[in-house]
């Protein structure tokens, strides 16, 4: 879909969206805490003194916290997709891996593409909302080369009992070399139903995304970076693509050569609850009240994901010299993995206490049915049969918060494999403080192309060995306050990862891995403020896990409230990490994989930023990388930061973005 096409069909939503809004009557919305009588008395149908005001929270698919909307300024990376910790190989849109070590720690299926993850919206990050009156944030950032991302969020209550909400984001980065365009399309839309008795309740969820991602294979010449006649990067030769055809266009979506990767969810979650029904009569509204015992809930999920690259104009000198692979006389390279999962899951709830909802012990059972058809392979199909136990306990005094999680595989493909997990929380004082323990404990089998079943030219592993992560954390701190401290430690075992990039391999001994995180907000005087962010990781030497050492943004900021509605907040961001032999990356396969024979040795990334807020528009100005306007010397590398080799990041880059939300 173009990018005029995808402005004009979400305008066109949006505008359908505003119709319905002037076909509600106006009070309609109920706050939430409050209940109807049915017929006209069951709403508020004239506006009050909050008519000009609104009420919104909501509760992610995965917890049962109400939260708030995150209303800051002094953070641009709560709007960005990717936050600091995270890389990509030069610009928004192309694959990306974390600074810190991130293993996946769950059982069951895994297709084992993630260089787009983290661009995606999941399932797990899905919010609900509750709303008084109906919401829309509209975002636009603009930056270099004809970078642009585009945001658009709404929801709203139909009535009391039914929310839905849209949310849309696109990005298109025509990059800062050849053949390096790359854009973004995200959808998430939601329902939530709950009967005026409370007794059922009903969760939709349709989620679609997609990332296409021009592979230029990095540069042929990186060492001429820092000896360009016009300063541009564009004018070097890249490993892969056309260099002929290549252009520098905002409004181009099309991938000549590259990875495209889609995924879709479908999900519906129903549950009936039996238990004690109660009511209060205030002012002849009667409010219904309803105490939980018991739940059976269902859960039915549909999952699609496709994995694909292809090059329409292949080199076949080009692929043999640079990636070792032959391609003979094909004028066309092309590897597709597609994979349909269907989940069916039947649980019961238990409610301990009838005025604690956040006491409860689940048990349950689910069968999952796993589909893939492959070129010049025999169709595969499979299933899994797993059962799963939860008990959770927040006191009803808010104070302590305690879960505990368990699944194990039956039956079926990924037979063995399980997760265990502990929680538990604690505040420990008025001011805020607080203490979080956490215990993990997850055994999975490779992933589905570790194995073989995919037409990607991966080497399959000869046998599997389940990996096995030991995972013991701890935190303490105050939001209040904006400090915090952090320790993580974990053990693995039998570790899967890419030793080349066709090949992936199996860490056979037992290899730990330590990380501290500190970040604290320093008054250094009335309006200036000082926020330290720290990241320290320890491996074992001889586990084929290279990170940095030490990660780290500082920023410096003269904030404060001017002028009765003018929230500011402007000065410079510091990202820095130590010298690392960072993984290579095979554009073919779209894996990141282990090398020894080159480190990594970058300037700390220095950013200008100007963030203001004037009631609910929201401005982020943005000179990033500064330090590529010094030239290159022994003493500080090289004018340009790389983010793996042969991958340079950006230079000076300009961002200029407005976030603007309204209150119909």
């Amino acid at each position: 879909m173009s990018f005029v096409k995808t402005i004009l069909w979400a305008s066109f939503l949006m505008i359908l969206m505003h119709s319905s809004l002037h076909a509600q009557q106006p009070g309609a919305m109920v706050r939430p805490g409050k209940s109807n009588s049915g017929g006209a008395s069951d709403s508020l149908q004239k506006r009050d003194q909050n008519a000009d005001s609104i009420t919104i929270f909501y509760k992610l698919y995965s917890s049962n916290i109400a939260q708030k909307l995150d209303s800051s300024i002094n953070d641009f990376f709560v709007h960005y997709p990717l936050p600091y910790t995270t890389y990509n190989l030069g610009n928004l849109g192309t694959a990306s891996k974390s600074y810190l070590f991130d293993p996946i720690q769950k059982g069951g299926f895994d297709a084992g593409f993630h260089a787009y993850d983290r661009y995606f919206y999941s399932l797990e990050g899905t919010p609900f909302y509750q709303t008084t009156r109906p919401y829309t944030d509209f975002g636009y950032l603009l930056g270099g080369k004809g970078e642009q991302l585009v945001e658009v969020k709404h929801t709203q209550n139909k009535t009391q009992q039914l929310n839905f909400s849209f949310e849309y984001r696109f990005s298109n980065s025509p990059g800062n070399l050849k053949n390096q365009n790359a854009n973004l399309n995200n959808m998430r839309i939601t329902a939530h139903f709950q009967s005026k008795r409370k007794q059922y309740e009903s969760y939709w969820v349709m989620l679609n995304n997609k990332a296409a991602s021009s592979e230029n294979g990095g540069l042929v010449k990186a060492s001429l970076l820092d000896s360009l006649s016009l300063n541009n990067p564009y004018e070097l030769e890249t490993r892969l693509g056309v260099s002929g055809i290549a252009f520098s266009n905002p409004f181009n979506t099309s991938i000549a050569t590259g990875n495209t990767y889609k995924s879709n969810t479908l999900l519906w979650r129903q549950s009936y609850d039996l238990g004690q029904k109660d009511s209060i009569v205030k002012d002849t509204i009667v409010i219904h009240l309803f105490y939980p015992r018991l739940r059976f809930q269902n859960e039915i999920k549909y999952e699609s994901s496709e994995f694909s690259f292809i090059d329409n104009a292949p080199t076949a000198s080009n692929y043999a010299q640079y990636f070792n692979y032959n391609i003979g006389t094909n004028t066309l390279v092309k590897f597709v993995d597609a994979w349909s999962v269907l989940t069916n899951e039947l649980s019961i709830i238990s409610y301990p206490e009838k005025n604690n909802a956040n006491q409860f012990l689940q048990f349950g059972q689910g069968y999952t049915n796993l589909n893939t058809t492959l070129t010049n392979q025999k169709a595969w199909n499979n299933y899994d049969i797993y059962g799963f136990g939860v008990y959770k306990n927040k006191t009803r005094n808010q104070l302590w918060d305690l879960s505990l999680a368990g699944k194990l595989y039956l039956n079926g493909y990924h037979a063995g494999d399980y997760d265990a997990q502990f929680y538990l929380s604690r505040v420990l004082s008025t001011h805020g403080n607080y203490l979080k323990l956490s215990f993990q404990n997850s055994n999975r089998t490779p992933s589905a192309n570790y194995l073989g079943i995919t037409q990607y030219p991966i080497s399959s592993l000869n046998n599997i060995q389940k990996e096995n992560i030991i995972n013991a954390s701890g935190e303490t701190g105050n939001n209040k306050s904006g400090w915090k401290l952090a320790a993580n430690y974990e053990l693995i075992n039998n570790y899967h990862y890419f030793s080349s990039g066709y090949q992936p391999a199996v860490y056979g001994s037992v290899f730990s891995y330590i990380r501290a995180q500190a970040s604290n907000k320093f008054k250094l005087s009335t309006y200036f403020n000082w926020y330290n962010e720290m990241n320290v990781q320890l491996v074992d030497q001889s586990a084929p896990v290279h990170l940095p050492l030490l990660l780290t943004r500082q920023r410096v900021a003269f904030e404060g409230n001017f002028y009765k509605n003018l929230f500011l907040s402007t000065g410079f961001e510091f990202i820095y990490h130590t010298d690392y032999k960072a993984d290579d990356y095979m554009p073919l396969t779209g894996q990141f994989y282990v090398q020894n024979d080159y480190t990594l040795n970058n300037r700390p990334t220095a950013n200008a930023f100007l963030n203001f807020m004037i009631k609910r528009f929201r401005g982020y100005v943005r000179l990033e990388n500064i330090n590529t306007v010094f030239l290159t010397s022994p003493s500080l590398g090289n004018s340009y930061n790389f983010t793996a080799r042969n991958y340079p990041g950006t230079g000076g880059w300009f961002r200029v973005g407005i976030w603007w939300n309204f209150i119909n």
